[in-house]
């Protein structure tokens, strides 16, 4: 090589290498800019929940001062965690935590055993069966709501936790998840198990559900999401504070006349944070699940 092509060649790797570090620079930015655009609501919800003039919460709205408080309190906190009365806001948070814990627990193993009937089991029209359940995902819940409630009315359910529990135990998307997970499972697994003796449900409880640890977490999280976030349908079914949930409490500071928001900021960190635990104490193995999915997809 000759002496005039290695300062050529220095050149060129130098403006490689510029052009790498003016791109992840770029790059980093936008990370910035998103995660900013993500963070500053919740940022702002916390703000404002430590303010305790609602006035002032309504003035800042709009400005950087939404994202400052001067001399933070938690009075509003302290306000709205009563278990009785008027605010009784520990009382559905409580309402919300029974309905989660009940969806979850019952929909994880309600859906888990008609993934694994549907994977490995010698149900007749497996195929079919599973189709049908694929359909009935891409209905809309809002189209069936109507229905459900009158049935819910007919059998004497409303105004109950059952009846903000026992509907959404069972869900076509959660059986097709568990079905696909069990379904990639080594088939020698099953064959062995069932040489030495063992039933279909002692292969379900004993080997495949242990190694579904991934798809459980999975499932918690967003049932425990869907469940959490249920709006519409407990504000049709309740009609008195007994069974409540949180989501559909809050909607009660928005008054006609006024709206207290320094309430319903502290109400809704509150609510924030049990989703949050949820996801925090599955994290590991949802975030596993979709990387897996994701691989092998």
């Amino acid at each position: 090589m000759s002496d005039l092509a290695i300062p050529t060649l220095q050149s060129e790797a130098q403006r490689e290498r510029s052009a790498i570090g003016s791109l992840r620079l770029v790059q980093t930015a936008c990370i910035l800019v998103i995660a900013l655009v993500i963070v500053s609501p919740l940022f702002m919800l916390l703000i404002a929940s430590l303010k305790d003039d609602r006035f002032q919460i309504l003035a800042d709205m709009g400005s950087f001062r939404a994202f400052w408080v001067s001399n933070p309190t938690l009075s509003n906190f302290a306000e709205v965690s009563n278990l009785s009365g008027e605010l009784a806001f520990g009382r559905y948070l409580l309402n919300s935590l029974f309905i989660l814990g009940c969806t979850v627990g019952a929909g994880l193993i309600v859906n888990s055993m008609a993934g694994f009937v549907l994977a490995w089991g010698t149900l007749r029209g497996r195929a079919v069966v599973l189709s049908l359940v694929i359909a009935l995902y891409v209905i809309p819940q809002e189209s069936i709501i109507m229905p459900l409630v009158i049935m819910m009315s007919r059998a004497g359910m409303t105004d109950t936790f059952a009846v903000q529990i026992v509907p959404w135990i069972a869900s076509p998307l959660y059986i097709f998840l568990f079905y696909q997970f069990f379904a990639q499972l080594p088939k020698e697994l099953f064959e062995a198990a069932e040489m030495d003796g063992a039933s279909v449900f002692r292969i379900y409880r004993s080997i495949f559900l242990p190694l579904s640890l991934p798809a459980l977490a999975t499932v918690s999280i967003l049932m425990g999401i869907e469940s959490w976030n249920q709006y519409l349908w407990p504000t049709l079914v309740t009609q008195t504070d007994h069974a409540r949930p949180i989501a559909v409490a809050i909607a009660t500071f928005f008054g006609q006349d006024s709206i207290y928001w320094d309430r319903a900021m502290a109400a809704s960190v509150l609510m924030m944070i049990p989703i949050l635990a949820l996801y925090l104490a599955f994290q590991r193995w949802f975030v596993s699940s979709f990387v897996g999915s994701a691989v092998k997809g």
